[in-house]
This record gives structure tokens, sequence and C-alpha cells, in this order.
């Protein structure tokens, strides 16, 4: 049963990202004025407090919202495919193909863009090797599918600690943020937030077929879901989504895993309602971590994955327990 009304959701949980979004703009370690940024709207003269907000809050906190929305959309599908509550969007191996291009090419002396690009081809590489390895001449089962991404999740964490160990001390510093999530102030782009958007859409036309298959596979394809097509959709394009976060932001993680189980306690499962909610809660969470980041220990920057891992588990605890009590009554 959802905790609260379920048509009073959408509209919170938007004007929270509003909120969030205030605040990520409001704070940091520069305290600034206002005026003077509506005086460079109205005048068009550039002032440091404009170029503060515009030009380097702005583009963090909409790549935050983007990579937190991208990454619980992924872990949203990714629980329903392999219908197991631990999966997020790591855990079939796609972060760590893209980890081990990206060091690669930190460790060359490449730039942002290239690396960025780097680990585009990684994690695009990782997702069409899983899909060879588990589907096979065998069945695609969910289970052959798991077991396939976290035997190649463990190789590719032993190649990212084999290049970490013998990496120059002047590259780890660079490869250990990268690793534990970090955002630049370029922004997110046009390609994510449409890639964000069309799936989300995607994923609203097929949510009935979602709610079937989360409960079995069978009662789905006696639902008329063609389940086979329905779970290699789902696994390309939350492989998508990871890869075009990872690309971004490096590996922050939780807010895969968690994000969906909160949404789940406060609304139910009907995908409809977890799916819409679930972009909007990774975005704020990872906005509101990533002006944690930036202000907590200002001016020093902390690394965002840290973040998340601080703000989500006090309330995820919080949520399971009052989840737990209604069960009980």
């Amino acid at each position: 049963m959802p905790i609260i009304n379920s048509r009073l959701v959408i509209p919170f949980l938007l004007g929270l990202t509003l909120l969030s979004l205030a605040i990520a703009l409001s704070f940091g370690s520069t305290v600034v004025d206002w005026h003077q940024v509506f005086v460079t709207f109205r005048s068009g003269e550039n002032t440091f407090d404009h170029t503060v907000v515009m030009e380097l809050r702005l583009p963090r906190a909409l790549s935050a919202f983007v990579v937190g929305g991208m990454l619980a959309l992924a872990g949203v599908l990714m629980q329903v495919l392999l219908r197991n509550p631990l999966a997020d969007p790591y855990v079939l191996g796609i972060s760590g193909g893209a980890a081990v291009a990206a060091l690669l090419a930190i460790l060359i002396g490449w730039e942002s863009g290239m690396i960025s690009a780097a680990a585009a081809i990684g994690a695009m590489f990782s997702m069409a090797l899983v899909f060879v390895l588990a589907r096979g001449d065998g069945d695609w089962s969910s289970t052959r599918l798991l077991l396939t991404g976290v035997v190649l999740a463990a190789g590719w964490g032993a190649g990212i600690s084999f290049i970490l160990a013998v990496t120059p001390s002047s590259h780890l510093y660079g490869m250990l943020f990268w690793l534990m999530g970090d955002f630049n102030d370029a922004g997110p782009g046009l390609f994510r937030p449409a890639l964000l958007f069309v799936s989300l859409i995607a994923t609203l036309l097929v949510a009935r077929s979602l709610n079937l298959i989360a409960l079995g596979e069978s009662r789905a394809e006696a639902l008329g879901v063609h389940t086979l097509a329905l779970r290699i959709s789902i696994y390309v394009l939350a492989s998508l989504l990871t890869a075009a976060a990872v690309t971004i932001a490096g590996t922050i993680g939780f807010v895969g895993l968690v994000v969906p189980h909160m949404v789940r306690l406060v609304v139910g499962t009907n995908h409809r309602l977890v799916l819409p909610s679930a972009v909007l809660l990774g975005g704020i969470l990872l906005i509101l971590a990533e002006t944690a980041a930036r202000t907590v220990l200002a001016p020093r920057m902390l690394p965002v994955g840290v973040i998340t891992a601080f703000i989500g588990v006090p309330i995820f605890l919080y949520l399971l327990r009052a989840g737990v009590k209604r069960q009980s009554k």
C-alpha cells in the first residue's frame, strides 16, 4: 500500500525539484549577491555573481539532476529485469568497462572530452559482451544474465585494481575522484536529457507490461506480453542510461539501488507512478548530494558518491522501518 496519496506524489516531487535547484544555486563556497545576478540579466553586463550561478553552479546542478534521473530509472529497470531487489545499474559490469577505459585514457593523458568518449566506448563494449555471453545458444534467463554480469564486473574490478597499482602518483587523485563520482562545469549537453526524456516516455508506454513481468514471466506471457523482446529492450535501455550517466559523472553508487526502493515504499509498485517518481527523486537526491559535496568542506570538493551514501542510507532505513511497521499492523 502506498504511504501517501498517489495523486500528490508527482506535484510534490516537482516542487521539491525546484527547491533543490534553488538550494544548489544559492549555496557554495562563495556568497552570491542575487541583485548582481539580476543586473546582468537586465543590462547584459557580466558580473562575478552571474558567472558563479549560471556558468558554474547551474550546469553542475542540471548534470546532477539528469544523472540522478538516469541512474534511478536504470535501477528500476534492472530490478524488474533481474527480479532481484539488490540489482542496480552497475550490477552487470557496464560501469566497470567504462571505468577501465576511462582510467586508461587518464593514464595516457587524454583530456576530459576524450576520457568521456573512452568511458562510453568501454561501457558499450561491456554491454555487448554481457549480452552475447549471457545469450549464447541457450535461454536468456535472469539468472544467467546476472551471473554473467557479476563475473564480468569482477574481471573489470581486477583490471581497475591493476591500473591503479601501476599508475604514477600524479594521476591517482584524478582516477580516484572519477571512480567515486564527480561533475564538471560543462553541463549535461542535449543528448543526455533527451535520452532520459525519451526513455521515461518509452517505459511509461509499457508500464503495464513491466507490472506484469515483475510478477513473473509465465503470468506475463499468459496475458499477452512478449517477455523476451521486453527483457532485451529493458536491458539495452538500462545499459544506455547507465553508460550515459557514467560518461558524465563517473561511477556514483547508491542512487540506482536505493531510490527505486524508496519510491516503492512511498507510492506502491505501479510502474506508471514508480518510473516518473524515481526519475525525479533520483535527480533531487543527486542535486542535494552535489551541493553538499561543494559546501561541506569548502573550498575543498568531496566525491559526490560519498555524499549520496550519507544522505540516502538513513532515509532508506527510515522508510524501510516505516514500511515494515505498516505491514505488521
